[in-house]
């Protein structure tokens, strides 16, 4: 897609990368000055410290031997290579020797160190510039200005030391500024490759790394149109890179797929409700057109009526299960957590059942010792054990063994498993085990035992909202049923 430069400086890439440049450009520059001017500084006292040491020479030599030992030493130093600047003037600032041709003025009316760089020219240079230009040295000349003042306005640049002698001559001992000039020069011209291969550097980062950051933001974008459109099975692209990019996809597709899942159930709700609860309404029509279609004792319809309000709260019972089921589904619930002993909630569902048990001749056993706490909802917990004990009761009737139903409780790594098993036939197919966990879901052999096929569904729903698990295994004979709970972090 292509973006106009408008377009492109409203990305987070562009600006970021402008950003970066800006921010890592002023840095660079300080740090540039900073080092320039403190190389100069060091620079500086080098050779003021060089000075006051030649000067202590000069020192000696004029107390040997007077004014013609000093004159020699002088003449002696300034011939050598990459020698200091060295003059001697008289009262006046005529100069009568040393290395130094010209001198800008005022520079030999103050004792001390000169407060400026001050500029010069050696001795020789006005010469040598002469014979390689004699047209301007003939304008120069004719323009009345002065040679000292011409001639060191286009010398070089030093510092120096003045000093009067006691005959009241003036002595100047100085250095040239050139070598800190240069390495200024050279902080300059780095200062300038540097910048401008960050520039380079931001442009190449912003076309290889912003255009394929601003490729991905587009593809999702698309996928997001689609999806809007109404394609929910579509996704976000995942490259594999492992990048903030990947990492959101992923989240945005979890929440799709979960999404997809709530909707696949309330499908199937809408669906088992139309198909499930039709025959019980059914029925109270029937019943009540049946009371109403002829004479019948008061008893008659008292009975009828009384079915019929049995047979209505039994649906209610079944509407208040889905949506039990859908809220914990879809990790929603007014329900409160707190700390809960998953031995106590045994108990007492044991307790509970084994009137049931006795009466329907089954022996009702437990399996508990020591605390099992979790975090959790007890009375959530306590209706999916119950769902669980019941259906167990009712399907070990046809064991032909003496059926038994056994509950038991045990830790495992950082898991509680909550157990509940019996001795029936159980459910020997893999695939039937998966689907009774589903709504309305019965299979042919439990069709003659009442219920409506949702007490395994709002059990598992009751496991996800616990972040845990329910499990169907086989019992060899008979059935397992197990609610695998999350142990408390803080036992």
């Amino acid at each position: 897609m292509a973006l106009s430069m408008p377009a492109i400086m409203k990305t987070t890439a562009a600006r970021l990368s402008a950003l970066y440049l800006l921010l890592f450009a002023i840095c660079a520059v300080l740090l540039v000055f900073y080092m320039t001017s403190l190389s100069a500084r060091m620079l500086t006292a080098q050779t003021q410290e060089t000075i006051n040491d030649e000067v202590l020479g000069l020192a000696r030599a004029y107390q040997r031997g007077g004014l013609p030992v000093l004159v020699r030493v002088v003449e002696q130093r300034s011939r050598q290579p990459g020698a200091n600047l060295y003059l001697i003037a008289d009262v006046n600032g005529q100069i009568l020797t040393g290395n130094v041709q010209s001198l800008e003025p005022g520079v030999l009316e103050a004792e001390g160190w000169t407060t400026r760089p001050f500029s010069y020219r050696r001795f020789g240079e006005g010469a040598l510039e002469r014979q390689r230009n004699p047209v301007a040295d003939e304008n120069e000349t004719q323009s009345g200005e002065s040679e000292v003042q011409t001639e060191g306005e286009k010398g070089h640049n030093a510092i120096a030391l003045v000093l009067r002698l006691p005959n009241q001559m003036i002595m100047l001992v100085g250095r040239d500024l050139g070598e800190p000039e240069r390495f200024r020069a050279v902080i300059r011209r780095a200062l300038m490759l540097a910048l401008g291969m960050m520039g380079l550097g931001g442009l190449l980062i912003w076309f290889f790394v912003g255009r394929a950051a601003l490729k991905r933001i587009d593809s999702v974008s698309e996928a997001s149109r689609r999806i809007m459109g109404g394609d929910l099975s579509g996704r976000l692209p995942v490259t594999g890179a492992g990048d903030e990019f990947d990492r959101l996809s992923e989240n945005l597709n979890s929440m799709l797929a979960r999404i997809a899942t709530l909707n696949e159930g309330l499908k199937q709700v809408s669906d088992n409700i139309a198909h499930d609860l039709k025959t019980p309404l059914t029925r109270l029509r029937n019943r009540a057109e049946a009371t109403l279609s002829g004479k019948h004792k008061t008893t008659d319809y008292r009975q009828a009526l009384e079915a019929t309000i049995a047979e209505s709260d039994q649906l209610i019972k079944t509407f208040n299960a889905i949506l039990m089921i859908s809220r914990l589904e879809a990790g929603y619930s007014s329900e409160s957590t707190s700390r809960v002993d998953l031995a106590a909630s045994v108990r007492d569902v044991v307790e509970l059942y084994e009137p049931v048990a006795e009466e329907a001749g089954v022996t009702l056993e437990t399996s508990v010792e020591g605390a099992f706490v979790v975090e959790g909802n007890r009375e959530l917990i306590g209706q999916a054990l119950s769902n669980i004990v019941d259906n167990a009761i009712k399907y070990s009737t046809d064991s032909t063994a003496r059926p038994t139903v056994r509950v038991a409780l045990e830790r495992a790594g950082s898991e509680i498993k909550l157990s509940v098993s019996d001795n029936g036939q159980g459910i020997p197919d893999d695939a039937d085990r998966a689907r009774v966990t589903e709504r309305f879901v019965r299979l042919e052999k439990s069709r003659s035992q009442p219920g409506s096929g949702l007490g395994l569904s709002l059990a598992k729903a009751i496991m996800t909202f616990h972040n845990g698990r329910l499990d169907l295994l086989p019992g060899n004979p008979g059935l397992s049923v197990v609610m695998s709970f999350p142990e408390r972090e803080d036992r």
